[in-house]
């Protein structure tokens, strides 16, 4: 049995669809990049997943326990939070405060292992974005999920702290996790994931990387990106 099977999937934002009759699976263990045009529904799918955004149409199975790591420019990095409380904050989510405050040196060890050995208690504000990073990749340590997702979980960040967090993502996969991961860099996709979905709000392949990133399929999904209208009539088969 797949550990995600997503089945004609529809994510609308006021019945107009962010996602669009997507089907796809993931393979236990598995490690498959999404890769798009701008718009394309990517973030959305994520969250559908986790549970974040009901799907208007379609359903979601065998996700079970995941864990996501939002885009870093939709987190409010102004509020007085340590980089010890911040890696807490998912436990907090999941179980509540008890078990949150009884795992502070789990937290400590988390920072430790994406190299912020000494910043437990470093203002999140304080850090640099590639540092903050390294906060939320020690977060999803602690959490602890077999099923993990990542919204352009590299963007914007220097080439050591890039490399040191694929370490992650590499040791992740090697203890059977799966990673489903936004991203825009396509040769980090061809050299790190031996799947990607290519995504254009419809699901245009899915599958081994170098067959899902060809030039026929990519000349496809931009094609559709630029016949999107803004207005366009909301979808007929969405509830």
């Amino acid at each position: 049995m797949p550990v995600l099977a997503v089945h004609n999937l529809t994510v609308t934002h006021g019945r107009r669809p962010a996602v669009h009759h997507a089907s796809f699976r993931l393979a236990p263990g598995g490690k498959m990049a999404v890769v798009g045009p701008n718009g394309a529904g990517k973030s959305p799918l994520l969250r559908a997943i986790a549970g974040l955004h009901p799907p208007a149409e379609g359903r979601i199975e065998g996700a079970g326990r995941v864990a996501l790591l939002p885009q870093a420019a939709a987190l409010d990095r102004g509020f007085p939070l340590s980089c010890r409380d911040a890696v807490l904050f998912g436990l907090w989510a999941e179980a509540g405060a008890f078990r949150s405050l009884a795992a502070p040196e789990r937290a400590e060890e988390a920072l430790a292992a994406v190299g912020l050995s000494g910043f437990a208690r470093r203002p999140v504000g304080s850090l640099s974005a590639g540092q903050f990073q390294r906060v939320l990749f020690a977060r999803l340590l602690l959490q602890d999920a077999p099923v993990i997702l990542l919204d352009e979980p590299f963007n914007a960040l220097d080439a050591r702290t890039v490399e040191d967090l694929l370490g992650v993502l590499r040791r992740w996969h090697g203890e059977g996790r799966s990673i489903l991961a936004v991203l825009h860099d396509l040769d980090l996709v061809r050299r790190e994931f031996p799947e990607t979905l290519l995504l254009a709000r419809e699901v245009i392949a899915c599958g081994p990387t170098a067959q899902v990133l060809s030039a026929e399929n990519r000349l496809r999904a931009r094609m559709m990106a630029e016949a999107w209208a803004e207005h366009a009539a909301p979808c007929a088969r969405a509830a």
